[in-house]
């Protein structure tokens, strides 16, 4: 009795098929899974999503690049409250921009805009402005930084609050560290263009620093949807990185002290001055 799997099928012309092995051996199983990993924009093109925007000033509806609800998986909090994500860089994916008329805003100022700045950015950014197609694949750190920098335009254009645009170049600044972060793991990387991320970084970061202390001064609270305690962290962790060690250790004194600081911000300020005594000690040294 022939007891081969597959006789027979030579009557359907499939006689090759009776030496064939019902199941693959290992080495062409790896060899299967390899080409089939999944490269590192493959999986960030998985996490994206096209979503529909209405534009508030030339009332254009487009589409641009999002991050799916749920998707990104955190891996950790930098000392300035970064947040550090596995195969992705969020922040790339926080600016809406109409490619028609140019109005660009972080999503959280993407609407309302009154008609005054409605008619200011139609003077000052639309009616000069290329119009673009709209975004497709996953976008390289080279165009997000492009697009938080139109942000910042049309915030000073439209004369946005102090707290706006220091977010946005907070937020700037973190995703310009995402970037040299990224040119710095990969060997082929240009060092001059690690350079220039570092130096976008230090001054998007100097511009949050000094746009949130205007704002701290004359802005009430919730500001950007933080809190004063939240807010006072973050200058003293700016201040720190700008070599402003007096005016940390005075933010810091006060978070401690404070009455309504969490738990969490409390933890986080102590880490803080252990990291602003280092500096200090490392900087009388040099």
């Amino acid at each position: 009795m022939d007891t081969n799997l597959f006789s027979g099928l030579e009557d359907l012309g499939l006689g090759d098929l009776t030496s064939t092995s019902l199941f693959e051996d290992k080495k062409a199983a790896k060899e299967m899974e390899a080409k089939e990993e999944l490269t590192p924009e493959m999986i960030e093109e998985d996490m994206l999503l096209d979503k529909t925007h209405e534009c508030p000033i030339c009332s254009n509806t487009f589409k641009n690049r999002a991050l799916r609800t749920g998707k990104a998986k955190l891996i950790g909090t930098d000392i300035d409250l970064r947040s550090k994500f596995e195969g992705i860089e969020p922040l790339k994916y926080d600016v809406v921009s109409c490619p028609k008329c140019g109005f660009t805003a972080v999503t959280r100022f993407f609407k309302p805009v009154t008609p005054v700045q409605r008619k200011t950015i139609m003077d000052k950014i639309s009616s000069h402005y290329k119009p673009q197609a709209e975004p497709t694949g996953i976008y390289t750190f080279e165009e997000a930084v492009a697009r938080y920098k139109l942000a910042l335009a049309n915030a000073v254009v439209k004369n946005a609050k102090a707290s706006e645009k220091a977010y946005i170049c907070l937020r700037a600044g973190w995703l310009c560290r995402s970037w040299s972060e990224d040119l710095e793991a990969k060997e082929s990387s240009d060092p001059k263009l690690i350079e220039q991320a570092k130096a976008l970084e230090a001054e998007f970061t100097k511009n949050a620093y000094e746009g949130f202390i205007a704002a701290r001064q004359g802005e009430s609270f919730p500001m950007c949807g933080m809190d004063e305690n939240t807010v006072d962290y973050l200058i003293g962790s700016m201040a720190m990185k700008l070599g402003h060690y007096e005016v940390s250790a005075k933010m810091i004194a006060s978070l401690l002290q404070s009455t309504s600081a969490s738990p969490r911000i409390k933890e986080k300020a102590r880490d803080l001055k252990e990291e602003v005594v280092r500096n200090m000690k490392n900087s009388k040294e040099g």
